[in-house]
């Protein structure tokens, strides 16, 4: 199938209107699960944002609501989505699951939104996920990579729950296999968050691919979401002599824990995955400290790929200056993915559930995506090095 170019919608407003003018909506009566009295008069759809406005990891989604309103800026500016114009409901979930389905019930018993964006870590996307399936709501996590996101733990598909970001055990087979083939190391060790379900599955991942291509684990250990001394594991870590440690988990621990690997000597290859990408860890970890580090992430700023440098002029101009994230990049494509779903589709949401599952081909900024059978993007990874507290465009691995 020929490749569908909305990435470039960036280049002008006038592409934009012309591949959106034209979208079903799929209206349905009042008594449909995800409808709105606004999307039946055809004056808006609203749109649920289900994000981490504060709280620990308020970064990403402070980043992902970024990234959407810049993209709903520009498709109501080239007249919506046949004549709709998006409305964004965001709701704080606080970093907290409790809250994320809170915020979920009040999105789609009381906003009745077409379709929710969030949440941006897995386990608060999980929590919204029965909530989807029960009242038919399309849930969008741009950032959420567990596999449970998608297949529950029954091993069932979510029917109503999809991803704009690549799953967990992706992330970790590119990482081993930069570690093992770009570094050339031979022997590695494992620090990750033990109550996290993203670093768990990245850790797993990790260890399957590194060990079946001959590399040995020579250390696996644990820390707690919330410590901030790590010195002790550290040393541990430091005594079996790794050539390389990959640390899966989120910027605040992570932060810390690079600085004070670092202060203790540990000058080997540190990793981890996009749970990195933050301004924050700069902060808490050092820009000297970062020096030989690596993430995995959807993609890369100084990419030269013509819709990621279009996309990253947009978002300066919007934002002060300020260059693009990963985070706020997955925002912006997770508008854009809907939005070409509810063009094919309309608003109904089995039409716009089947819709989502047949994209192919689509140009996003993070990538080229095509939806497989169990609702993941299947796209390319971007190797990030830091630089002296700048993050630096390596290489950019196909799936």
């Amino acid at each position: 199938m020929k490749k569908k170019k909305f990435g470039y919608f960036l280049m002008t407003s006038a592409l934009v209107a012309g591949i959106l003018t034209g979208c079903g909506t799929g209206e349905k009566s009042s008594t449909d699960s995800g409808s709105s009295t606004s999307t039946e008069k055809g004056e808006v759809i609203k749109i649920g944002a289900n994000l981490e406005l504060s709280g620990p990891v308020a970064s990403y989604g402070s980043s992902i609501a970024k990234g959407v309103d810049l993209a709903v800026e520009e498709i109501n500016a080239s007249g919506g989505i046949d004549g709709k114009k998006i409305e964004i409901i965001k709701v704080d979930n606080k970093s907290d699951a409790a809250e994320a389905t809170n915020a979920a019930i009040k999105l789609t018993s009381q906003d009745k939104v077409a379709a929710i964006i969030g949440a941006a870590t897995s386990g608060n996307t999980v929590a919204q996920v029965q909530i989807a399936n029960d009242t038919k709501t399309i849930l969008l996590t741009p950032s959420g990579t567990s596999p449970t996101v998608t297949i529950g733990t029954d091993g069932k598909l979510n029917e109503y729950a999809f991803r704009t970001s690549f799953i967990d055990p992706f992330q970790g087979t590119v990482a081993a296999n930069f570690a093992l083939n770009e570094i050339g190391v031979k022997t590695a060790a494992i620090y990750a968050d033990n109550a996290s379900d993203y670093a768990k599955g990245l850790a797993a991942s990790f260890k399957e691919t590194f060990e079946a291509a001959g590399g040995k684990i020579v250390s696996e250990e644990a820390y707690v979401a919330k410590d901030t001394d790590f010195r002790s594991i550290l040393t541990r870590i430091k005594s079996k002599e790794p050539e390389f440690v990959f640390i899966p988990g989120y910027y605040e621990e992570v932060g810390l824990i690079v600085n004070q690997a670092r202060e203790m000597g540990i000058d080997v290859p540190l990793m981890g995955a996009d749970g990195w990408d933050s301004p924050k860890l700069i902060e808490l970890a050092g820009a000297e400290a970062l020096n030989n580090t690596f993430i995995t992430n959807p993609y890369s700023a100084e990419d030269p790929d013509e819709t990621i440098q279009t996309f990253v002029a947009k978002f300066k101009e919007k934002y002060d200056g300020n260059s693009p994230d990963g985070f706020n990049a997955l925002g912006y494509d997770s508008v854009y993915l809907l939005a070409d779903a509810i063009k094919r589709g309309g608003t109904d949401p089995e039409k716009m559930k089947d819709a989502l599952a047949s994209t192919k081909d689509f140009v996003l900024v993070t990538g080229t995506v095509t939806v497989d059978d169990v609702h993941n993007p299947i796209k390319s990874a971007t190797i990030l090095e830091y630089k002296d507290g700048k993050q630096i465009f390596n290489t950019k691995v196909n799936p």
